[in-house]
């Protein structure tokens, strides 16, 4: 009996160490947090800063390309002194004019439409037209023997505008020319064989027109 005390005390003395072994060891171990926290040498990207949101971008029209020739159009109106009518015709940049005074004096005008809507146009006898389109009117001068004429010519809606007919009428040459005004008037010559005098009326409708006797038609002109 005398010899278990000492092994009972050797065998406390091995349990005591290993209890106290096993202590040190759950104590040295850090357990996982439970929050989720992050774990060390692990890094966490920035999140990225969202960018602002662009401005729309406004579209500006293209530049309207320089240099394009006026619409077509008919324009027709009195010289400033009241004298004389004065017809413009424009089409594809060309254009032709008649200045007429609806007894004796006439004269058929041509030429181009510049790239500033302006004109000069030349004609029988030494004839010029300067002139300037501006919105719906034409202005400008005519210049024909030794005299000057200013005048302005409006935009003319149908049947107004310039008309002329050429025939042979009874073995005479026959050119007529006529400019329908705004208000109904027309001032026009008739030329027989060269020789000028006033011209009887058109239909501005149908541009018919009776010279001696023989039914002709006046049609528009265009460049």
């Amino acid at each position: 009996m005398k010899r278990s005390g000492p092994l009972l005390t050797l065998l406390a003395g091995l349990l005591l160490g290993l209890f106290l072994l096993t202590l040190n060891a759950t104590t040295g171990t850090r357990p996982a947090s439970a929050s989720g926290g992050d774990s060390p040498g692990t890094k966490v990207s920035p999140s990225p800063t969202p960018s602002p949101p662009s401005s729309p971008t406004t579209s500006t029209p293209p530049p309207a390309p320089s240099g394009s020739p006026p619409p077509d159009a008919d324009y027709a109106g009195r010289t400033d002194d009241d004298s004389s009518a004065v017809a413009v015709s424009l089409r594809d940049g060309k254009a032709i004019a008649y200045f007429c005074d609806g007894r004796d004096k006439e004269s058929w005008l041509k030429g181009d439409v510049e790239d500033d809507d302006s004109m000069k146009l030349t004609g029988g006898n030494g004839g010029v037209l300067n002139g300037t389109l501006k919105d719906t009117r034409i202005r400008g001068t005519v210049e024909i023997g030794d005299q000057e004429y200013g005048f302005s010519a409006a935009k003319a809606v149908k049947p107004s505008g310039l008309y002329r007919a050429t025939e042979t009428v009874r073995d005479a040459e026959v050119d007529g020319g006529w400019i329908v005004l705004q208000d109904g008037r027309q001032v026009g010559i008739l030329k027989r064989d060269g020789k000028p005098s006033p011209a009887p009326e058109i239909d501005p409708r149908t541009g018919a027109v009776t010279i001696d006797g023989e039914r002709l038609t006046a049609r528009p002109v265009n460049p």
